[in-house]
């Protein structure tokens, strides 16, 4: 195995493993002040399909450049807690953190990122927003303290359509493109950029909802298979996507039309059936399966020597490399901030930090992002995957497409936050 101490040397930003060359003792590590990170998710409602893996994937990464000294020996430590998906709780959660001296804060949910936000603006904290939150507060312009780094639904979406036209020839004159997502405010999140693009590139777009929890899909289904699409984007989460499989089999639409939203993982293949899911397409912004070298990393350097911080198997789960790809970049931030603003870190110094990456990528764990002053989601490029029976294979290379209309409603939507 590679050390982490060697892939350090000669890699620029585009490796998380960089992070751990600037102290190499450890002991430096233990002594000096920490740098903190607030997780505040919800561990025992509606995101335990996928918190636990990420906390796993962070507290891993974590333990690993701790081994080899921290960032400029300062180790990192996280602090989770439950909110139970409850905006008040996450409330709670964020203001007694603060008093304990934390100002980088991760909620992982949209309805407690929403009730946080305000505070945080006004408190000049940083609140890391990957994957959940207002779409537009990538536009740092006017969401100087919010970093949703990573591609945001109205980036994926697009990228999905973009997908769709290089399917028909580079024309979508004449597709039919269903929609179809669970009736609540995350599936919801993706319709003004569909019906935007409809417009401009001249497919026919169908919307098909169906109700909370998602167990009830077959009214939604019935009218897919009447509107007969050429493509299907789906905004599901969990057992959702098992229960649209099964509409899908009813009704004689094949698998091969379903491209989901980032949120479909290995569990959710083995629920359909490895097989039934053949042809299946999901979004993802981060590379799944352990041929990666920081997961190998992580392998050799704690799990081959029992130190993990959960079931190993879990490693096999794309969500836990959805963890140290959201945390890579996190500690990238700081290690950035630490390198360029010195001791002590501070929520302003944390904020340049994170303004300053650069065609980051840990190495091939997750598509190229370069976060800015203005852009503080890093570029919003995605790639579509489709399971082959066995395993995910990419069908794109990492895009970003339609990037000026995103960016229209993107600053359209974040006019509301300034009068507000």
């Amino acid at each position: 195995m590679v050390s982490i101490r060697k892939y350090a040397k000669g890699l620029a930003a585009g490796a998380v493993l960089g992070i751990a060359a600037l102290s190499p003792f450890t002991s430096t590590a233990q002594a000096a002040d920490p740098i903190k990170f607030g997780i505040c998710y919800d561990l025992s409602k509606a995101y335990t399909f996928v918190t636990p893996q990420v906390v796993q994937g962070a507290r891993d990464l974590a333990d690993l450049i701790n081994m080899k000294g921290g960032i400029d020996g300062h180790p990192l430590e996280l602090i989770v807690q439950d909110h139970g998906n409850e905006p008040q709780r996450g409330i709670e959660c964020y203001e007694k953190l603060k008093r304990e001296g934390v100002f980088i804060f991760d909620m992982l949910s949209t309805p407690v990122s929403l009730a946080v936000l305000p505070r945080v603006m006004n408190d000049k904290n940083i609140l890391l927003q990957s994957l959940a939150g207002r779409g537009d507060a990538i536009d740092g312009s006017v969401f100087t303290q919010i970093f949703p780094i990573g591609a945001t639904y109205w980036g994926q979406a697009a990228n999905d359509v973009e997908y769709i036209r290089q399917q028909n020839n580079g024309s979508l004159e004449g597709v039919k493109v269903a929609f179809v997502y669970v009736d609540y405010p995350f599936g919801q999140e993706p319709i003004e950029i569909l019906k935007t693009l409809a417009e401009k590139e001249g497919f026919e777009l169908g919307l098909f909802p169906y109700p909370l929890p998602g167990s009830d899909q077959s009214s939604a289904w019935t009218q897919v298979r009447r509107f007969q699409p050429d493509a299907i984007i789906s905004w599901s989460l969990s057992k959702m996507h098992v229960v649209a499989s099964r509409e899908m089999k009813r009704n004689g639409i094949p698998m091969e039309k379903y491209i989901s939203v980032n949120w479909l993982n290995e569990t959710d293949i083995n629920n359909i059936g490895p097989a039934e899911a053949k042809g299946l397409r999901r979004g993802t912004n981060v590379a799944g399966g352990q041929d990666i070298p920081i997961i190998k990393e992580i392998i050799a350097e704690l799990y081959d020597k029992g130190k993990g911080n959960g079931d190993r198997a879990t490693l096999n789960d794309v969500y836990y490399n959805t963890g140290v790809a959201m945390y890579s970049v996190a500690f990238e931030g700081a290690r950035l901030a630490v390198k360029e603003g010195g001791w002590p870190l501070t929520a302003e110094t944390m904020k340049k930090g994170l303004e300053s990456i650069k065609d980051y990528d840990a190495n091939g764990l997750f598509a190229p992002v370069t976060v800015t002053t203005e852009d503080h989601g890093g570029g919003g490029k995605t790639r579509i995957e489709m399971w082959d029976g066995e395993k995910w294979v990419p069908q794109t290379d990492w895009i970003s497409a339609y990037k000026d209309i995103v960016w229209d409603v993107v600053k359209e939507s974040s006019k509301s936050f300034k009068t507000e």
